[in-house]
């Protein structure tokens, strides 16, 4: 592309250009933007790219020449990019680097390590910014001020009072011709592996010294150390097929899929973590595509309350709703209205939207950016974490792959996943609300409905 086909080409993401003012901040934006075109393997391109951005910092009277790379590329040249980046394009001695690299950060342990040796070389620890999109997001990053800045809930996180713990994805649509890609993936490194393996640490793990980012990532890789690598025994998988009324197609019908294919795109996983506070609770990971609605949610199940005057009472959940509409909520059992013992299941319900009407939520990657921006490398994988959490999923992943007779339970698209999830969270303590006992968000009460005998 030209410098000028760049900005026709991003031209087309802006939004409410309307107004002269807002034509006027569109403009201002692209003249801020700019385009170097060069191959990954060989020079030329970034030298041209380092004189291109001298000029920009002379213009701007720049002292510390900052820099910062974000490599959007496949893994396989990130060797090749960062080698060039460091030989052609690296600032003075004044100046400072940040690479951010995405995921996949490899295939395995064994390929994780080997894209690990080939960077060490190149750039620093400190310099490299390893992003997961998950950590931006702004439920994830409250996850630390919920635990230890509430007093009744930090005495309460512990294996005494909650029976388990569930971390849920769902995506209501399929692969969408992108099931050459998804094929050699599958849904454990998509998306559990990483995303739903990060939350997990930060609910579970100890209270850090301090908000430094050494200290938070020491807790988490503290904590990673604790799991048991997953077996076969600890999960279900399943794979999408035709909706029941046949509308939607199965996932081998996407023509980029390969015929017979085995791969994921259902998966709950058991983790136990052996450790003084979590000892014997489950922890659930769940991840699927073509399922019944849009969401990503944390779910805490507190055990029963002592039986004796009450009977068949629901659980105390905490749930926090990651996306769509963010949100944190709290379920619990109260007396219902007027002249009775009968209890009913409320909730104390801070949804984001309601209650910062005029706050807007940054986008995970809008946040993440600028703490690569300022250095800060809180919410950015380090180098061991990545390790041992190759190290929890690589027996399982490689079993997968490589045992043909291990074949993924169908499940039709739309629908709430493989039928034996259900015994699956059962065995390990979940216990389901009663069909219509309690609905969220609050709906208009209603005296034959939501309650319970006491």
């Amino acid at each position: 592309m030209s410098d000028e086909d760049y900005k026709k080409r991003i031209s087309a993401y802006f939004k409410h250009i309307d107004s002269d003012e807002d034509k006027a901040i569109k403009q201002k934006f692209l003249d801020n933007c700019s385009y170097i075109s060069g191959q990954y393997d060989t020079d030329d391109g970034y030298i041209e790219l380092n004189k291109h951005i001298r000029k920009l910092e002379d213009s701007m009277g720049v002292a510390n020449r900052d820099r910062l790379f974000y490599l959007a590329l496949p893994p396989s040249v990130f060797a090749v990019v960062s080698a060039h980046l460091r030989r052609n394009v690296y600032p003075n001695d004044e100046g400072t680097v940040r690479v951010i690299i995405e995921k996949p950060f490899g295939h395995d342990l064994e390929s994780s390590q080997e894209l690990q040796m080939q960077l060490e070389p190149i750039w620093e620890e400190s310099e490299i910014f390893r992003i997961d999109h998950y950590l931006g997001k702004e439920m994830v990053k409250n996850i630390l001020i919920l635990r230890f800045g509430n007093l009744f809930f930090s005495s309460s996180w512990n294996n005494r009072t909650i029976s388990n713990v569930q971390i849920s994805f769902k995506e209501p649509f399929g692969t969408q011709g992108r099931g050459g890609y998804f094929d050699s993936i599958g849904i454990i490194r998509d998306v559990m592996q990483n995303h739903l393996l990060q939350v997990l640490s930060l609910i579970a793990m100890e209270r850090p010294v301090s908000f430094d980012a050494e200290d938070i990532r020491d807790e988490k890789v503290k904590l990673l150390k604790a799991i048991d690598p997953l077996t076969l025994d600890d999960v279900v998988l399943g794979q999408y097929v035709k909706s029941e009324d046949g509308k939607e197609p199965a996932y081998t019908d996407d023509e980029t899929v390969p015929k017979g294919s085995r791969a994921v795109t259902f998966a709950a996983l058991g983790l136990q973590i052996h450790n003084e506070r979590w000892e014997g609770v489950p922890f659930i990971l769940r991840a699927g595509k073509a399922l019944d609605e849009a969401k990503v949610e944390i779910r805490i199940q507190f055990k029963d309350v002592a039986k004796g005057i009450f009977k068949n009472i629901p659980r105390n959940e905490l749930v926090i709703r990651v996306q769509p509409e963010e949100a944190i909520y709290l379920k619990l059992n109260t007396k219902y209205p007027g002249l009775t013992t009968r209890t009913v299941i409320t909730d104390l319900d801070l949804t984001y939207h309601s209650r910062y009407e005029n706050l807007k939520i940054p986008e995970a990657y809008e946040a993440l950016i600028l703490d690569a921006l300022k250095g800060d490398h809180s919410n950015f994988v380090r180098n061991d974490e990545l390790d041992v959490s190759w190290q929890l999923f690589s027996p399982l992943l490689h079993k997968i792959d490589d045992d043909p007779t291990i074949i993924p339970e169908p499940y039709p698209y739309g629908s709430r996943g493989p039928k034996s999830v259900s015994k699956f969270l059962a065995d390990r303590g979940y216990v389901r609300d009663k069909e219509g006992l309690y609905q969220w968000p609050i709906t208009k009460p209603d005296a034959a409905q939501d309650v319970t005998e006491t």
